[in-house]
């Protein structure tokens, strides 16, 4: 604000505010949300200000209960900590021990100072008397393995930074087989880690974590393997615009039972509406058809409609691993035979240069020759049995990842008919004629006009 006046003018109104007045301080909470809604974007490592609709759905849909400790690993101003503190305040806050366990069960972390203070402030007019549990820190500087059983939480709500990468050396505090420097697979990793048996978590994701390769289909297996991925909200990418369009999706899960079915919801932009913007964005009655269809706590009574669709995935990993297996057991094969054909030529070579050595006779010599000759040939077939190892199991690791693809679209949807590739290209073909054409003609015109 380069104006000194409205500064004062902006002071002077917050100065009149009774903060002990739970009135005032309430209303003056809201507009600071407001406010932290006008700001949107929050940096430039992937972190954006996640629409209050969807804050308040996934809370609403994961539904925290004061004693239950709730964690957000990258909180950003604290949207999901507020929703979180308002929901079970309506809910289950009766008496002023309630409110005391509320307060009492709330973890954060913040990695950037703006976000940080900005959050503070908003943890304490919201009532929350001391807000030192949300800590300035980096979540994914600590190591992997130093999280204790202690430590676990019941509930995760997190829109984790996604298309932003960690600075060198964050990754090394991962296992091996889930090191990467994206910043929301090493989120979904430690979340996995971080929940109790029984915990439920709601996450934001792109649709690049469901697509995703390599340690994206690794971390997506050891999160069906321990937990029960039971639903998937996909959002239309321009639920985050103007500051970034991208699809992102809603993922719930609960830690303890792997996942056998995974039910999908497609919300759609309402009938009207071409695409969510800041002047028109998401609101949390458009997602009042989900909260509908989901069917309370235990999720009963789900079923298929135009917008959701179950997904039998156990059955099609199960199907996908027998169909991989026969691969990787030729790949196992192979990979036995690279091994022995090149033991026999090192064999070889060790004898070849035992047999010839200086003295030695014109036999010996020619033996070893022999046995140099056998050792290349032994080499050369182990390279090649090394090579169909290697095909082999990029072959099963490709059938099996490819159940792990959880880029589903929506089945109910008719494809739009564009008519045949071929009649296009000639209808195409046959415009660009035409346009030459005129062309020639309007160059002539011109031509004859300028003689004149």
């Amino acid at each position: 604000m380069k104006s000194g006046q409205l500064m004062r003018q902006v002071v002077n109104k917050i100065n009149g505010i009774d903060f002990n007045n739970l009135t005032e301080r309430q209303h003056f909470g809201d507009i600071y949300e407001q406010i932290l809604n006008d700001l949107q974007s929050a940096g430039n490592a992937g972190e954006y200000y996640t629409p209050r609709a969807v804050t308040s759905f996934m809370v609403q849909m994961t539904d925290p209960k004061p004693g239950e400790t709730l964690f957000d690993p990258a909180c950003g101003t604290g949207g999901f900590l507020t929703c979180a503190i308002r929901h079970m305040r309506e809910h289950y806050v009766k008496r002023p021990e309630d409110e005391a366990t509320l307060q009492a069960s709330l973890r954060a972390v913040e990695k950037k100072q703006l976000p940080h203070m900005l959050a503070v402030t908003n943890m304490l007019l919201h009532g929350i008397e001391d807000p030192s549990f949300l800590r300035h820190d980096n979540t994914l500087a600590r190591p992997y393995i130093s999280w204790g059983k202690d430590e676990r939480v019941d509930v995760i709500l997190t829109n984790p930074p996604f298309g932003g990468r960690e600075e060198d050396g964050i990754e090394s505090n991962f296992p091996q087989h889930f090191r990467t420097r994206e910043t929301a697979d090493l989120f979904l990793a430690l979340i996995i880690r971080l929940l109790k048996p029984g915990g439920r978590a709601a996450v934001v994701l792109p649709d690049g974590s469901l697509f995703g390769e390599g340690v994206k289909t690794r971390l997506k297996e050891h999160l069906m393997e321990e937990c029960n991925l039971h639903t998937i909200v996909r959002l239309p990418n321009s639920v985050f615009r103007p500051y970034a369009s991208i699809g992102t999706n809603l993922l719930f899960f609960e830690k303890g039972a792997p996942t056998q079915d995974i039910w999908f919801w497609e919300h759609q932009v309402p009938e009207g509406q071409k695409a969510y913007s800041m002047t028109r964005p998401i609101r949390l009655e458009h997602l009042e058809g989900c909260a509908a269809w989901w069917g309370g706590p235990q999720r009963e009574g789900r079923v298929e409609t135009e917008r959701a669709w179950k997904v039998p995935i156990r059955e099609i990993i199960d199907t996908a691993r027998t169909q991989a297996q026969p691969h990787w057991d030729e790949a196992e094969k192979q990979a036995r035979r690279e091994a022995g054909l090149r033991s026999r030529a090192s064999d070889a070579d060790a004898e070849a240069r035992r047999l010839d050595v200086n003295g030695a006779s014109s036999d010996d010599r020619a033996a070893a020759k022999r046995l140099r000759a056998e050792a290349a040939k032994l080499r050369a077939e182990a390279a090649k049995a090394g090579a169909a190892s290697r095909q082999a199991r990029s072959t099963g690791d490709g059938i099996y990842g490819a159940a792990f693809n959880l880029d589903i679209k929506n089945p109910h949807t008719v494809a739009e008919d564009h008519g045949d590739p071929e009649t296009l290209l000639e209808d195409l073909t046959n415009a660009e004629a035409e346009v030459a054409a005129l062309r020639d003609q309007v160059k002539a015109i011109l031509s004859e006009a300028l003689a004149r």
